[in-house]
């Protein structure tokens, strides 16, 4: 099945000053976060996407950009990718954040944490957040392989939140584990969707070769754990350019 890499958009200007950023507008990337950016475009360069879409928010827009800057691959935008919709909590600072009842939720319970309403900015569950993104994980790589096959990989531009939603998905921690995953500005996390499950095959790297990286199992069905834990990728699939198999 397909491969799906999930980038968390570099270092922003709301990272730098600790602010919940959410859908406010003009986040844009510090000279750090372009620096990654600049790095996934190194790491991008030993295999062929099939596609690239991103969250419409500035600072994705932008990773998306330099990532993809010596690739064949344009960044299409996907609204279902966004940052979640945090309400009221929008440009919160985190320390102020952590003061708020509705933190310990959001730590101990998110599935029963929804953000407070505001009058310009929208406020959503994290359940809706995660339902949104999984269900266009899903239905993106439906369609990178219906075009371009099952060895395919392709790439989605997110953000913090939406991300770990997918990886928590991926182990089947479901939405209760989403506080248990970390991911960084400018890391790359890979997901196999599967038709039974996603399974997770890499979190959180912010550097190396990702061509070991996109291996699955060749001689056990998709979705199903090699019995023994694998060999380390003597029997994988390998999807980069330069695979002696051509996938």
């Amino acid at each position: 099945m397909a491969i799906v890499l999930l980038l968390r958009h570099g270092h922003s200007t709301a990272n730098e000053q600790g602010v919940l950023a959410g859908w406010t507008p003009g986040v844009g990337l510090t000279e750090r976060g372009r620096r990654q950016a600049r790095d996934v475009a190194g790491r991008l360069s030993s295999l062929t996407l099939a596609r690239a879409v991103a969250s419409p928010l500035q600072r994705c827009a932008e990773t998306a950009a330099l990532a993809l800057a010596d690739a064949a691959t344009a960044p299409e935008t996907d609204d279902r990718l966004g940052e979640c919709h945090y309400g009221a909590w929008t440009g919160l600072h985190l320390a102020q954040a952590a003061k708020d009842d509705l933190w310990r939720v959001v730590q101990d319970d998110p599935a029963a944490a929804t953000f407070p309403p505001h009058d310009v900015y929208r406020a959503e569950s994290l359940l809706t957040m995660a339902q949104r993104v999984v269900g266009a994980v899903r239905d993106l790589d439906a369609e990178v392989e219906a075009a371009h096959g099952s060895d395919a990989v392709w790439l989605a531009v997110s953000h913090g939140d939406p991300i770990k939603a997918v990886v928590a998905e991926a182990v089947g921690a479901g939405l209760a584990g989403l506080q248990r995953v970390r991911v960084d500005p400018g890391s790359l996390s890979v997901v196999q969707v599967t038709p039974t499950r996603m399974v997770l095959l890499a979190s959180n790297t912010t550097a190396g070769d990702l061509a070991p990286l996109v291996s699955v199992p060749r001689h056990t069905p998709a979705g199903d754990g090699a019995v023994g834990g694998g060999d380390g990728g003597s029997s994988t699939t390998d999807r980069s350019p330069n695979s002696p198999a051509g996938t």
